[in-house]
């Protein structure tokens, strides 16, 4: 009876004993209340009763940040929330220097991420996130080395605004982009009158252009099912038909100046 007491007492002493951590585990051993460093990964023997080992985790942690409700440098409130990844780069501080290192990473993260957001007029907020992401990340990381937390990344999430705002927003973006369309508008009409000029420059020193252009033209209302067709008279023809008007005129003011001429022929004959 009293040597299976014995073993009992000595197997129980050895499972106390014999610790197992994995590969992504450290276990911070106190020895009579000292810290007497980090062990593992795998199988390792503690004192039982004299020493003690708390287990850290060194994975990433993936932190979410709550919204929090702030106002920007150039007074407009906002409701922004952020996520943070985290992971123990030194199990004896994030054990000896902080009772809970996620909840101080926590409130860390929220205090910054108010103070950030304040410091940044909104447009800064909704253009430049990868720069206030870098500088969230490189304050909170800062405020948590001294608990061996290393903080990787920050970014921030979601960005909701008042109702107004986006109104506001809504009408601005509508208005640039009415701007952009008459300023394209009237590029357009000053392209289209460069090459309407060009277009009179080459007709005027080519007329027969303008010929073929009516022919086209003319080919094209032909190809339509329209029970109307027009067809332009060509400016050669009327070309012609003025100039026989102008000869016309031209052999009539010489007939009627040959007339007059012997009247007054005649007038100084019958005088004398």
């Amino acid at each position: 009876m009293v040597l299976a007491i014995v073993l009992l007492f000595v197997l129980i002493i050895l499972v106390t004993a014999i610790k197992i951590v994995k590969e992504y585990e450290r276990a911070v051993i106190f020895r009579l209340g000292r810290v007497v460093g980090a062990r593992g990964p795998g199988l390792f023997f503690i004192i039982p009763i004299f020493e003690k080992a708390v287990i850290v985790d060194l994975r990433t942690r993936v932190l979410d940040v709550p919204v929090q409700e702030t106002i920007t440098k150039d007074n407009v409130p906002v409701r922004v929330n952020a996520v943070v990844y985290f992971r123990v780069i030194d199990p004896v501080k994030a054990v000896t220097q902080v009772s809970n290192y996620i909840m101080a990473t926590s409130q860390i993260a929220q205090t910054t991420l108010r103070s950030v957001i304040g410091q940044a007029h909104l447009d800064e907020l909704l253009s430049e996130r990868e720069k206030l992401n870098l500088q969230l990340q490189k304050i909170i990381d800062e405020a948590t080395d001294p608990w061996g937390i290393k903080v990787s990344t920050v970014e921030i999430k979601d960005v909701e605004l008042p109702s107004g705002m986006q109104r506001a927003m809504a009408r601005q973006a509508e208005a640039e982009r009415e701007r952009r369309a008459r300023i394209l508008l009237a590029e357009a009409e000053r392209q289209a009158a460069e090459k309407l000029r060009d277009a009179a420059e080459i007709v005027s020193q080519h007329p027969m252009a303008l010929q073929l252009r009516t022919l086209q033209t003319i080919s094209d209302v032909a190809s339509d099912k329209s029970n109307v067709i027009i067809l332009p008279l060509p400016m050669e023809m009327l070309k012609l038909f003025r100039s026989l008007a102008d000869t016309a005129d031209a052999a009539r003011i010489k007939l009627e100046k040959e007339a007059e001429e012997k009247k007054e022929a005649e007038a100084q004959a019958s005088g004398e």
